[in-house]
């Protein structure tokens, strides 16, 4: 970082400090003050775009591998260090302060601008995620790191102060910048623009702020020909920005179906996650086979949803079901098989994306899978979070099935932190039955078995069991109760007719294989100590 005596020394030498005058001398009165007030705005744009990068990288990550903690942890830390590299690599381009801050603004602006971009095409083409996330937040964070130092200098050509003094001004724009881009990343750039196009935006007005600076304010520190680079070189990067802008839709869609063995006919990005639906007809058969996917994670094949809706459905329907309880299961798949029961009086479904329900119930693939559940009168959808409407629930159920996405990420680890079972325990009815799917025994038995210890720490006594869902593989669920006496695994005497569900399929499903039997060492997983359980059903997908 610049001292005064260093800059005044630079001035000597380069005259690469203009700020008005023809031999560059620093302004006094108001046009000294207008000077440090546009460099003081340049410093708080560009802390607004460069936290935009960093949340712009943490939240495709958490779309892409779902690991929101190692994410951040991983982007944070290397841009951390990376800034701290980026300030002594500017140390000696403090002689050309002007042009060098120009320069790394013109460069941070396209490589910021298109990160989202191109680690979406490492993911989708080139498998390389991890090292073009590793290499993109290493180059941004040098190239953040070295704004602060070019700026202190240009912050004190225009007028010496403190160098106590001249660091609160610089650093409290610096600090309400971020505060301005971290907000507006979430509230603003997302919701409105997306991820790529808002990192392509940030990069457009991070170039403006650098190039307009030293235009504005030291443009006649610098020669015709440093100006004229500049200039080009911002409107080059600009025309990129602008080109790539344009195209993004184009490239998303594309990207996108790369990731897909079939094609893609509905796509979504949502506020809470990504959902896509495929469609194919086999060549063969003729089979048609619809799949939903979320942030990635195949939901359902409508081939086989079936043979995992009635497992996960009927064997709690043992008993009084007059009230049902489903948290999650969005899609109305599950809530199809409840409402067969003619005797069940209400049914009660928590999604968090309003943007799935409204799916599930216009889109006509959806629709003709789950029979048009939302249109019966006996439903209540409602969009919330689960976790938070459990906790203001007064009501009781007599069954609660749990139909959530995978515990992969921080988001959803919470709903399955025994906490949380502890909630959907309370909402039990005496006499009532609580399903959750569970994941893979076979394929990921630590996940299985942790949810399994998870809710015995909650009071409720299981019945593990698992059955094939071909697309799938095994797949398993937990039955229980909470009144201290683990469940019988069976069928409702008034179960409708079903597909694959039946006595001697429930007889089997209790049965594993010593190597895949209860685990020991398993610890419960819990809101301080949440178990982030990467079992992933995308080796099912035929990516």
């Amino acid at each position: 970082m610049s001292t005064g005596t260093e800059a005044s020394t630079d001035h000597d030498t380069d005259h690469d400090d203009d700020t008005g005058t023809e031999d560059g001398t620093a302004h006094a009165g108001p046009r000294g003050r207008v000077s440090r007030t546009a460099v003081l705005v340049a410093v708080f744009i560009c802390a607004a775009c460069g936290l935009v990068y960093e949340l712009a990288l943490v939240a495709l990550g958490s779309y892409l591998i779902g690991d929101t903690v190692g994410q951040a942890s991983i982007v944070l830390s290397l841009m951390v260090f990376a800034m701290g590299v980026g300030a002594l690599v500017a140390k000696p381009l403090q002689r050309w302060a002007a042009a060098a801050f120009a320069a790394v603004e013109i460069l941070l602006a396209l490589i910021g601008g298109l990160s989202v971009l191109g680690l979406y095409a490492a993911f989708a083409w080139l498998s390389l995620y991890m090292p073009a996330l590793i290499a993109t937040a290493l180059v941004l964070g040098v190239l953040i790191g070295a704004e602060i130092p070019l700026l202190m200098v240009l912050l004190q050509r225009i007028r010496q102060q403190a160098a106590g003094s001249a660091v609160a001004d610089l650093f409290a724009a610096d600090y309400v910048g971020g505060l301005v881009g971290g907000l507006a990343f979430p509230f603003l750039l997302l919701p409105l623009f997306g991820q790529i196009q808002g990192a392509l935006l940030v990069g457009m007005i991070n170039a403006a702020a650098g190039l307009g600076l030293v235009l504005t304010v030291y443009r006649r520190a610098l020669s015709r020909k440093v100006l004229a680079l500049l200039v080009v070189a911002a409107l080059m990067v600009g025309g990129v920005l602008g080109s790539a802008y344009a195209l993004a839709d184009e490239f998303e869609t594309t990207a996108r179906q790369a990731l897909y063995a079939d094609p893609i006919v509905y796509a979504q990005r949502t506020q809470y996650q990504e959902i896509v639906m495929t469609h194919s007809r086999s060549l063969l058969s003729g089979t048609e086979d619809t799949r939903l996917f979320l942030n990635g994670d195949l939901q359902f094949s409508s081939v086989d949803e079936y043979r995992y809706h009635e497992s996960l459905v009927h064997p709690a329907m043992v008993g009084d079901h007059s009230r049902v309880l489903i948290l999650g299961g969005g899609d109305g798949l599950a809530l199809r098989e409840v409402l067969r029961y003619p005797d069940v009086e209400q049914a009660t479904l928590v999604e968090m994306d309003p943007a799935m329900l409204e799916l599930a119930r216009t889109n006509p693939r959806l629709t003709s899978l789950n029979d048009h559940a939302f249109e019966d009168p006996r439903v209540d959808a409602i969009a919330g979070d689960a976790f938070t409407w459990l906790r203001q629930n007064k009501q009781r159920y007599d069954v609660v099935l749990v139909d959530m996405p995978d515990p992969d990420s921080t988001a959803t680890s919470k709903l399955y932190s025994a906490e949380f079972y502890a909630l959907a325990r309370h909402a039990l009815a005496p006499g009532g039955r609580i399903n959750v799917q569970s994941g893979s025994p076979y394929f990921a038995p630590e996940a299985f078995w942790c949810i399994e210890k998870t809710m015995r720490k909650a009071g409720l006594s299981t019945v593990p069991y698992a059955v094939s869902v071909p697309t799938f593989g095994k797949w398993g669920f937990q039955l229980a109760h909470a009144d201290g006496t683990p469940p019988k695994l069976r069928l409702p005497a008034d179960a409708p007719p079903l597909q694959s569900l039946n006595r001697a399929t429930l007889r089997a499903a209790t049965n594993f294989p010593p190597d895949r039997d209860r685990m020991r060492g398993i610890e419960a997983s819990t809101l301080m100590h949440p178990t982030i359980l990467d079992y992933s059903r995308s080796q099912w997908q035929n990516y």
